[in-house]
């Protein structure tokens, strides 16, 4: 039986696709104005992100400390959008986030995993979309491959481990359909 190795993890597989500068120089940024900001501005932070490539509506409201986002240029948020204090976007693959979204503070977009199976533990990632109306509760986790139908709702402290039907509440861990969700 084959054992697993770390000293043969190979980094330079996985791509983030930006130069190197454009990478240390956003780590900077985020650190500066949205893991610890010096001005908690919804607006300063829009103008970081399109900066460095995002793609970013109009109306987005991420006015609080602790928002890390991995990698701008693989990020796109629709209007009307807010992002909750302590939010985590990790996106090593593309993000995008429709209209009218509301992802509460704590939750975790997690784009990327490791192969368990592989002996050098290799890195695995795949999309997320959040369509429209999605809201994702307080310390809730998205997984890799996902895509949360228009108006689907995870529960505080969910974890979504596959595909959320439109107007659909999801619970628990994995995330299982409890009961369809009435907007009145």
């Amino acid at each position: 039986m084959e054992k697993v190795d770390l000293s043969k993890f190979d980094k330079k597989k996985y791509k983030h696709g930006a130069s190197i500068f454009k990478y240390y120089l956003w780590h900077l940024v985020n650190q500066m104005f949205f893991i610890y900001p010096v001005n908690p501005s919804s607006r300063l932070k829009v103008f970081w992100l399109r900066l460095f490539g995002a793609k970013v509506g109009k109306g987005v409201v991420m006015n609080k400390p602790n928002i890390n986002i991995k990698y701008p240029w693989r990020l796109e948020i629709g209007d009307y959008v807010w992002l909750g204090e302590n939010t985590w976007i990790y996106n090593m693959d593309d993000i995008k986030i429709g209209n009218h979204v509301n992802i509460a503070q704590g939750a975790m977009l997690l784009t990327g995993n490791h192969n368990y199976k592989s002996p050098t533990f290799d890195v695995m990632t795949a999309p997320i979309t959040i369509e429209d109306g999605v809201f994702i509760g307080a310390k809730a986790v998205v997984c890799p491959g996902v895509r949360c139908h228009s108006h689907s709702l995870l529960t505080v402290g969910s974890i979504a481990t596959h595909n959320m039907e439109a107007y659909t509440i999801y619970q628990g861990n994995p995330a299982k359909k409890i009961r369809e969700r009435v907007i009145q």
